[in-house]
């Protein structure tokens, strides 16, 4: 049984990174048609709309959430969806997408070391050092003197955006009440109309119809069905193990930019992605064997049962 959930939960996790991945060079690709926060809202909102249509088609039951939940869900919708999706967006269209895209393998560093320090997730040495060589190739991305990368702050706003997701991972973990549909439907529909009436106070234009149905769709499967199969992750092997195999989306994303929109291959690059290769394998390969006490509470994540690993409960 645990050994299934821990599959399940891998393949979610795979599944959310390709899916995030690949979204983000298309994505690069509409902005230079519409602004930042437009465009991040009409993404959310794809999400929460097609997620909301798939749930009536389906017939699912009407969601209760537990009262002491709603914090979580609240920080979450706030950090994840209201505020990271624009800084995302804002990043993208200073920067070219090869780079934006091995940035984010800064949330699953992000994300471990929220799940290490706040809510006490076991950290192994390979994560740990995993994490140092991420942290080096994004010092590497942001290093100054090349034209691609201009100003840092199209990096920062990267940088922040994946802050603020890795706070949301942790927070999402303990939504455990709802199916994961419901989270990521009521995130985008937040989310995405937040954002767009941002765009509205900040002056952004409605953009072209195209571009409106573009951004929905795409917003629909790198947004809401990567964050429902990331959920299913998250409950399956915990916040720290559900980022690391998360982190194969910026490789995705740089491919992705590479070999369909052109982007060149520079030596930075190449060394910085080099670099956080290596920390993602080394999160892919660590192993999960330790004595810890848990919380009185239902939950979900990877275990190896054997006679090193005991449970106080």
């Amino acid at each position: 049984m645990a050994s299934a959930l821990r599959n399940s939960g891998v393949l979610a996790a795979l599944g959310a990174a390709a899916l995030f991945g690949a979204g983000t060079p298309i994505a690069k690709a509409f902005l230079s048609d519409t602004g930042p926060l437009m465009f991040a809202g009409l993404l959310y909102l794809g999400a929460g709309i097609g997620l909301g249509i798939w749930r009536l088609v389906r017939r699912l039951p009407k969601a209760h959430l537990v009262r002491k939940e709603l914090g979580w869900l609240i920080g979450a919708v706030v950090c994840g969806g209201v505020l990271a999706p624009g800084l995302l967006m804002v990043g993208l269209t200073h920067m070219p997408a090869t780079g934006a895209s091995l940035l984010l393998n800064a949330e699953a560093v992000f994300t471990a070391l929220i799940a290490w320090l706040v809510f006490r997730e076991n950290i192994g040495r390979k994560v740990a050092f995993g994490m140092l060589c991420i942290v080096a190739g994004a010092a590497v991305l942001s290093w100054p003197g090349t034209a691609d990368f201009g100003s840092g702050w199209p990096i920062l706003a990267v940088l922040s955006a994946c802050l603020l997701w890795a706070v949301d991972n942790n927070l999402t973990r303990n939504v455990n009440s709802v199916d994961a549909t419901w989270i990521a439907m009521v995130k985008g529909i937040i989310a995405g109309s937040t954002n767009v009436a941002l765009a509205f106070v900040f002056g952004e234009e409605i953009p072209a119809l195209r571009i409106i149905a573009s951004g929905m769709v795409l917003g629909l499967f790198a947004y809401g069905v990567s964050l429902v199969l990331f959920v299913i992750a998250l409950r399956g092997v915990g916040a720290a193990r559900a980022g690391a195999y998360y982190s194969v989306a910026p490789f995705i994303g740089a491919i992705v930019a590479i070999a369909f929109f052109g982007e060149a291959v520079t030596i930075q690059i190449a060394l910085a992605g080099g670099l956080m290769a290596v920390g993602t394998w080394l999160h892919l390969t660590e192993s999960h064997s330790h004595f810890h006490p848990h919380s009185l509470i239902e939950h979900e994540h990877e275990h190896f049962p054997d006679t090193e690993h005991r449970h106080g409960h």
